[in-house]
């Protein structure tokens, strides 16, 4: 059997929008694929209000942990997508070569409104790499 793609989600605390795409690429994605997220300086948890925005539109995220990115994430991954950086000199697009960068505002400290918001962007971009996926599996274009 072959082994699934993987794409990485990264951002620097890993505790709302790379967890909150890990998620809904986990809802949308095809056969093959699988979604995994990590952050440079990964925090002790996830944002309780990206947890509450994703259970607004039935995706448990609550178990997921934010965990530091290693080098063997970023070599097993098909495509790495960096979600936006709130600290340059942590910013994954320094470690990792041939990041997608999406550059979506942080949620930390914003209203469940503007989380929404983001949640809703990711939701948006996440539904156009499955139909990148899905249209032509041989090469990933976004």
């Amino acid at each position: 059997m072959k082994n699934k793609e993987v794409i990485l989600f990264v951002c620097v605390q890993n505790a709302a929008r790379s967890q909150i795409a890990e998620g809904l690429f986990k809802k949308y994605a095809p056969e093959g694929y699988e979604a995994i997220s990590a952050g440079t300086e990964p925090s002790g948890s996830i944002n309780p209000l990206a947890i509450q925005v994703m259970k607004e539109i039935g995706i448990d995220i609550s178990n997921q942990k934010p965990k530091v990115i290693t080098e063997e994430m970023v070599r097993n991954s098909t495509a790495r997508v960096n979600m936006g950086c709130i600290d340059r000199k942590s910013c994954p697009t320094l470690f990792i070569n041939n990041v997608i960068d999406w550059n979506i505002d942080d949620p930390k400290g914003k209203s469940i409104e503007q989380i929404r918001d983001i949640r809703d962007t990711i939701d948006s971009k996440i539904k156009e790499i499955v139909t990148t996926l899905t249209q032509n599996s041989t090469q990933v274009n976004y």
